[in-house]
């Protein structure tokens, strides 16, 4: 047997494919939502302490571009995968008050690093797993959108999941976990001119770099303020540790 006193529940049907919606519309529902009923119905039987669900920044979908994203703000996503994220939040806080246990949900804000893989469920990589890949693969870059991002190394969602998970006292029961900070092409050129100096970009391409991540900045002020996370890597040292861990374990795709 194991003594189990938190649980964190990540996994997820990452369905945002409007063709793979279409035909998996049932099976994106039955594992985003029945999944997280699963294993809230195991934590009921547990006598745990904490629950995290891990949700994501796209519960903010179809929000007016008026400024960065807080998490009190009243959300309406659309897609499934979105909106199973939010009922998830829902359901999770419902069954701990329900079954006396502590809950809260971590909105992510655009992780990247080390593992992102080509899974066929998302219409594209993250601009910074095709940046990266281009480049340990030797390949001139193409030309990359002009916009902000908010960009969050994977290495430190998981310390700001360990973070939440252990914190004595949390104050509300939504998180955003991300640094908060708006990160222009420009940076990314210079962060991995930095990370790789013999890297090349491409100034006319007959190739356009698709992307899939937003473009929204974060409110990251909760989590610092109510349990003092911050963050360790800027988009210039994570995309350097991202480089390094391509080329110690070989990772081209």
């Amino acid at each position: 047997s194991h003594d189990v006193d938190k649980i964190v529940h990540a996994a997820v049907f990452t369905g945002i494919r409007e063709d793979i919606e279409r035909k998996d519309s049932r099976r994106i529902i039955d594992i985003n939502v029945s999944g997280t009923a699963n294993m809230l119905e195991l934590a009921s039987k547990l006598s745990i302490e904490r629950f995290l669900y891990v949700s994501s920044g796209a519960v903010y979908e179809g929000l007016e571009d008026t400024g960065i994203l807080r998490e009190d703000l009243p959300l309406n996503p659309r897609g499934l995968y979105n909106s199973t994220k939010l009922a998830s939040e829902h359901i999770t806080h419902r069954y701990g008050e329900l079954h006396g246990f502590d809950t809260v949900a971590t909105r992510l804000s655009s992780p990247f690093g080390p593992m992102e893989r080509v899974t066929g469920h998302r219409a594209v990589m993250s601009m910074l797993q095709q940046v990266t890949r281009y480049a340990i693969r030797n390949e001139s870059i193409p030309p990359l959108p002009i916009g902000n991002w908010d960009f969050t190394y994977v290495l430190d969602i998981a310390a700001g999941i360990q973070t939440v998970l252990d914190a004595p006292k949390l104050s509300f029961r939504e998180y955003n976990l991300g640094r908060g900070a708006s990160v222009s092409t420009d940076d990314i050129v210079s962060a991995m001119r930095d990370a790789d100096p013999v890297v090349t970009f491409q100034e006319q391409s007959d190739v356009e770099m698709e992307i899939s991540s937003s473009r929204r900045v974060m409110d990251a002020s909760r989590v610092q303020d109510d349990i003092g996370f911050l963050p360790e890597h800027d988009i210039a040292s994570g995309l350097k540790a991202y480089m390094q861990w391509r080329q110690e374990f070989e990772f081209i795709d």
